[in-house]
């Protein structure tokens, strides 16, 4: 017999099963001789009061042995020579894509402009401490994508456009800690993805797809307005029944090829702002109410959000200890982002805190037309490089400094490995962004006491939350509406946010195509 149970206990029991069973097994009114075992299967911490409490789910085997709940059930195929899908990019969509069409028995073909995970760390070494940017190889491309070596967060929203649980079962077949399971607010970790994403690109290459890295799609190959394939870099020809395009925020190159093509694409509103940094210490202090954190809370974190002068102003890829790292993708340019490790043990907390930008904040849109997001965003970046110095070395100033509009005498420790500049952020950010996020930060001081501190540095810039622009796609067929056979998919194209649901989002696609060639 099984028996699932919800209990809320406190911070020392959730994590002592001594205290804990006993608790569990007087609620449940079982003897001791009876209880064969358990498993945690929700996880979730109540911080929003003290004392702070451990909301649990857990599954008692009562008279019988415990045995893990089933995982979802994966039928691999040989696909060596069935009919090829191509999918550009390898990050979480074109994965997860290329491993459902193997399900499906079609064969996958991925294009990956970027190196494989391993040699990808020597690039990401050369930006830090040479502020050297490889445009084909960074924190934003390269196998496994921009999640890969930036944090690992598996939250989302998504849960009405496919199977969240079916997602977090195959990263676990693949490496990833049962814990994503139980854990409301689930997380790999940046040291432990690419073990991940490799024994995913090792399964795909054992049933007969294909991963092309360094290779980087130029021109799509269309006739009487059917996708055929692609040409790369070398001018070589890659045909294929159907193409996903999994490209992720950052490929402005194919952005702007789909523009030259006459390829419908939409602007469509983003976020832009700083990532800001405090002590973890403080932030625990903040949201464990003094509580000592201890080997039995994990580092805290935060979500905040406000409306300021019409627009949200909000937290975004919150990092408890965790890094900040340069996620630029071009020369000449200088963006920022934020990472934790599995253990989230770094002595500081990042976030970024962004800005709504709409459509008609665009002044160039009649200009630049569907490309006008992408422009600003890439024209304020270039500024915020100049401001460091024309290297990776970021602006930064104090967040009590940038509210009051003076600038920085000094500057707070980092884990920002390129280094600081202070700098009079409030004057080099776009003044519409600067204003409100000067008014959000009070607004959220208010809101969490002791998070408008002088111990905190806000960094520049953080403009990379969501693509600037939307590649539409039929509601059903996810096809493009002018294009046949091209399906946009995952965050570049505007149907995801985050690794779970461009997972989901890169399944729905290669479902399509099944549905697509069956009926041809």
């Amino acid at each position: 017999m099984q028996l699932d149970l919800d209990l809320i206990c406190s911070p020392k029991e959730a994590a002592n099963e001594e205290l804990l069973l006993p608790i569990a097994l007087a609620k449940a009114k079982i003897s001791k001789s009876k209880f064969k075992g358990h498993f945690i299967l929700r996880r979730s911490i109540d911080a929003r009061k003290n004392p702070i409490k451990i909301n649990l789910r857990l599954r008692l085997f009562i008279d019988e042995e415990p045995s893990l709940a089933e995982m979802t059930s994966l039928n691999y195929k040989d696909v060596k020579d069935q009919k090829r899908v191509l999918i550009i990019g390898c990050g979480p969509a074109g994965m997860f894509a290329a491993l459902r069409c193997i399900e499906l028995g079609m064969k996958p073909i991925i294009i990956e402009r970027g190196k494989n995970v391993k040699d990808r760390r020597r690039d990401l070494k050369s930006i830090n401490r040479d502020h050297l940017v490889n445009p084909e190889s960074n924190y934003c491309f390269g196998e496994g994508g921009a999640g890969t070596y930036s944090d690992g967060k598996l939250y989302t929203r998504s849960k009405k456009r496919g199977s969240v649980k079916r997602v977090l079962d195959i990263l676990v077949q693949h490496g990833a800690t049962h814990e994503i399971l139980i854990d409301a607010h689930p997380h790999i970790g940046t040291n432990k993805l690419p073990k991940v994403v490799e024994a995913m690109r090792e399964k795909i290459l054992e049933f007969g797809g294909e991963i092309l890295f360094n290779t980087r799609m130029e021109d799509f190959i269309i006739e009487k307005n059917k996708i055929k394939g692609i040409v790369d870099q070398d001018s070589k020809i890659h045909k294929g029944e159907a193409l996903i395009l999994a490209t992720g925020h950052s490929a402005r190159d194919v952005f702007e090829l789909l523009h030259q093509k006459n390829i419908k694409i939409e602007a469509k509103p983003f976020a832009m702002g700083v990532r800001v940094e405090h002590p973890q210490e403080l932030i625990d202090k903040i949201q464990y109410h003094g509580f000592p954190r201890g080997d039995v809370l994990p580092a805290a974190s935060y979500k905040l959000v406000e409306q300021v002068d019409n627009r949200g102003v909000y937290s975004f890829c919150m990092c408890p200890g965790g890094f900040i790292v340069p996620a630029a993708t071009g020369s000449k340019e200088l963006v920022v982002n934020g990472m934790s490790p599995s253990k989230r043990d770094n002595k500081f907390a990042n976030s970024g805190i962004v800005v709504a930008v709409e459509l008609s904040d665009l002044k160039d849109y009649e200009k630049y037309g569907p490309l006008a997001g992408l422009k600003y965003q890439q024209e304020v970046e270039q500024k915020i490089w100049e401001a460091g110095g024309s290297d990776q070395t970021a602006p930064a100033q104090k967040l009590t400094d940038f509210v009051k509009g003076k600038i920085s005498k000094d500057l707070n420790p980092s884990s920002y490995i390129p280094g600081l500049k202070s700098v009079a952020m409030h004057e080099i950010l776009p003044k519409p962004i600067s204003d409100r996020l000067r008014k959000g930060f009070m607004k959220f001081g208010a809101k969490m006491k002791g998070y408008y501190s002088n111990e905190a540095n806000i960094i520049g810039i953080e403009s990379r939350t969501s693509s600037p622009v939307k590649i539409p796609r039929k509601p059903i067929s996810l096809n493009h509406p002018e294009i046949l056979n091209l399906f946009p998919c995952g965050e570049g194209a505007g149907y995801a946010g985050g690794i779970v649901s461009a997972g989901i989002d890169g399944e729905r696609c290669a479902e399509a195509i099944k549905e697509l060639l069956t009926q041809s």
